[in-house]
């Protein structure tokens, strides 16, 4: 049997559209969108030391712009503050606030919960090779030249 890769590519595309959908109603509670979500539980993992816009950008795949737009309505919405940096006032340092760290139980929550109901019925077995074709994949579509 063929399997056709455009309707693999397809499907792959449908999964992150259904994902987001789902933690987007998970997390609408909590007044943030899926993206503002993950990113601000990365900006949380970084604890006092906080990172950059641009640590953020080569972690997660955003654009500049895109990140940019998500962290202005996390920093209006109270969740993240910036302070510039002494060796570089250009460089801007993000840190989470008391506010993200008051709702980061949260978003846990929200964001473990898409995931449970996403791999209900997976094995622990599936689920590592399913991890193991998402990284080939993610090599794949890295390599020079397709970025």
């Amino acid at each position: 049997m063929k399997v056709d890769r455009r309707t693999l590519a397809l499907q792959n595309r449908q999964i992150s559209i259904r994902m987001e959908q789902l933690t987007d109603r998970m997390v609408e509670r909590t007044g943030l969108s899926t993206a503002q979500a993950h990113l601000l539980m990365r900006i949380l993992r970084y604890g006092p030391e906080g990172t950059t816009l641009t640590e953020l950008h080569r972690q997660c795949g955003y654009s500049m712009a895109a990140l940019s737009n998500i962290l202005k309505r996390l920093r209006k919405g109270g969740y993240v503050r910036a302070e510039t940096t002494e060796a570089d006032n250009r460089c801007k340092r993000l840190y989470a606030t008391e506010q993200a760290l008051q709702a980061r139980n949260a978003l846990d929550r929200a964001l473990q919960g898409s995931c449970e109901t996403a791999f209900e019925g997976f094995s622990e077995e599936e689920l590592c090779q399913l991890e193991a074709m998402q990284k080939r994949l993610l090599q794949n579509l890295a390599s020079p030249g397709n970025v």
